[in-house]
């Protein structure tokens, strides 16, 4: 009977340690526009595959909006257009865009459509990142953080480095949720 127990401990230790315990995470970034005015949070929840990326937000111009996971976890400088949340979540380096044949990389995710009246509410799915680097995944929640950021226009998915998306108006940290 001990061997048993002992058994079910070192398996339910090795499940901890190996991440996939940390399946069902989740973290929250709150939407700030550049004066610093909440509009709205994006919330990821870790799955076995990738992460769900849930978006809401109002108060945001209409049309499509190039949204994308940036590498640094801050905010702070809304007065000079987020730049300090640095460039796309990249650690393997590949090229900007989800149709891109050198890409896609780790940050990038489809547009959102902003409707007419500025809300935006959308489920979307990325393979290429995760909370905590959970099979292998770019980590979301690592020592430099990660931002969300929404930009002034669609992404074609294509151009370097951004798709064209324009000035980044939106941006949320990244932040475990308990």
């Amino acid at each position: 009977m001990k061997d048993v127990r002992t058994a079910a401990v070192s398996a339910v230790i090795a499940l901890l340690c190996s991440g996939a315990a940390q399946a069902n995470g989740q973290a929250v970034a709150p939407l700030q526009d550049r004066a610093g005015q909440a509009v709205g949070e994006v919330r990821f929840t870790e799955s076995p595959h990738g992460l769900l990326v849930y978006v809401s937000a109002k108060g945001l111009p209409p049309g499509p909006k190039g949204i994308h996971i940036h590498q640094i976890g801050t905010c702070a400088d809304g007065d000079k257009g987020f730049v300090a949340s640095g460039a796309h979540l990249n650690p393997s380096g590949k090229k900007h865009g989800l149709m891109n044949p050198e890409g896609p990389d780790a940050g990038d995710l489809p547009n959102l459509i902003v409707h007419a009246d500025g809300s935006v509410e959308v489920e979307l799915f990325t393979t290429l990142a995760s909370l905590t680097g959970l099979g292998g995944r770019a980590a979301l929640l690592d020592d430099n953080g990660a931002a969300v950021v929404i930009h002034e226009n669609r992404d074609d998915h294509i151009t370097q480095p951004i798709g064209g998306a324009g000035a980044r108006r939106f941006c949320g940290v990244v932040k475990a949720t308990p």
